[in-house]
């Protein structure tokens, strides 16, 4: 384990490789399974059934937003020796509140969906087995013991071969449908659909590709790896890339059976988890059932990456959160990569407020009030990211050979602004006159 002194990392920087390479590829696969959920796909395949190849230029902007998101998470970690939080905690009294409001509204909300959407697509290849709340109650369960017991090495192994399922499964149906790379290629150049509320639509696309709190994950999940000091960051680096270009090779995948299955036949399918569910049907009547089991396969494990991936990387980042409020000083990235956290009574409390309280709301339903707060700070979470991330990279708080240059200002500054964006749309389609 790595020691500290002051800002500086020692006794890693002697193992940390001189150059990049990709058998250190890992925290990566990690955040690209677990910012990839059922939602992100259905999203996708919706787009290109309504508007064909048109937005896959947006798909791809998605991508390279979000992969300026965890690069820089990743970058303070290393950079600094300090956790995002701690980063936050420096910024006033007001990043705690919010964090604090956010990780247990959105935590109660999200693990109801989790475990339903992990559920939907077993319920579909077991029909006669249980109802879907008690495939949803295992599913959350199973992923409580999974991460209770076990570190992130070995999390990060079975991560990466359901990142494998889903690979396989998305790529495969991409090619069964045939895709027409001619319009694919045109569907880089930057054009808006001819539709109303169109440039909404888009920036929602390239919002929605991949990870929300999952991107300040990363830099937790890269200490978790051993990775505590500059000497691996151009291995982040790397490892953001691969995470990233793997999402988008889903998206793309998804937003081409979309476009050829959907558009061309003019079928409609539901928005939420529910369409992945009329997507098998389709596949089944198109390709035969064995073709809809093998994309039920991955549409499980698109959901169970997501949940068990949320399960072990907020639940770190909260036991750092609660660490650094009992320690009053500042939290590093070797107590991380110590295992530390992941042995803490707040990492095992959080993990049960993520799986226990929210079968509730399997059974009754989600409580209107409750899910427009989580709606409204949700959509908040990523202008807090980058916001904060700005003002955490410009500052002496970062290394001045750290700090943020000119492209990961923009880059960051325009994620910002897109999110800011979304975030006011978000706030304003509320139904607040009946929340009172």
């Amino acid at each position: 384990m790595a020691e500290t002194t002051g800002n500086q990392t020692t006794g890693e920087a002697t193992t940390a490789p001189r150059k990049s390479s990709w058998k250190y590829i890992g925290p990566g696969i990690v955040v690209a399974a677990t910012g990839v959920g059922a939602g992100d796909l259905v999203a996708t395949l919706i787009a290109g059934s309504n508007f064909g190849y048109t937005l896959l230029w947006a798909a791809v902007i998605g991508c390279l937003v979000k992969i300026s998101l965890a690069e820089a998470a990743g970058r303070w970690h290393l950079s600094t020796g300090r956790t995002l939080f701690d980063g936050w905690a420096s910024l006033g009294r007001w990043t705690t509140w919010f964090f604090v409001v956010y990780v247990v509204i959105w935590g109660f909300v999200y693990g109801a969906a989790a475990m339903s959407s992990s559920a939907l697509p077993l319920q579909a290849l077991f029909p006669d087995v249980m109802d879907l709340e008690w495939w949803g109650i295992a599913c959350g369960l199973v992923g409580l013991v999974f991460v209770w017991f076990n570190k992130y090495a070995v999390f990060e192994k079975v991560m990466t071969v359901l990142v494998g399922v889903m690979f396989v499964v998305t790529v495969y149906l991409a090619i069964r449908v045939t895709p027409n790379l001619g319009d694919a290629f045109a569907g880089l150049l930057p054009v808006l659909p001819d539709e109303k509320d169109s440039i909404l639509n888009t920036l929602g696309l390239i919002g929605g590709v991949g990870g929300t709190i999952t991107l300040a994950a990363y830099g937790y999940w890269v200490n978790a790896k051993g990775w505590t000091n500059t000497g691996w960051m151009k291995v982040m680096r790397l490892d953001n890339r691969v995470a990233y270009a793997t999402t988008g090779i889903f998206v793309i995948s998804m937003l081409f059976v979309g476009a050829e299955l959907l558009h061309s036949a003019n079928i409609a399918i539901a928005s939420g988890d529910k369409g992945l569910i009329q997507l098998s049907d389709i596949l089944e009547a198109e390709y035969g059932s064995a073709t809809a089991k093998f994309f039920l396969i991955g549409f499980f494990a698109t959901s169970f990456t997501s949940l068990i991936g949320v399960w072990h990387g907020v639940s770190l980042m909260f036991a750092d959160f609660v660490a650094r409020q009992q320690k009053r000083e500042r939290t590093t990235g070797a107590e991380v990569a110590s295992g530390e956290r992941e042995r803490s009574w707040p990492f095992r409390a959080y993990l049960l407020w993520l799986t226990l309280p929210p079968i509730v709301l399997l059974f009754q339903g989600e409580p209107f009030r409750l899910i427009i707060i989580y709606g409204v700070l949700g959509a908040a979470f990523l202008p807090f990211l980058a916001g904060t991330l700005i003002w955490l990279l410009n500052t002496s708080r970062t290394p001045s050979e750290w700090r943020n240059g000119w492209v990961s200002n923009g880059m960051l500054a325009i994620a910002g602004l897109l999110f800011l964006v979304l975030c006011v749309k978000q706030i304003w389609d509320q139904p607040w006159s009946e929340f009172f």
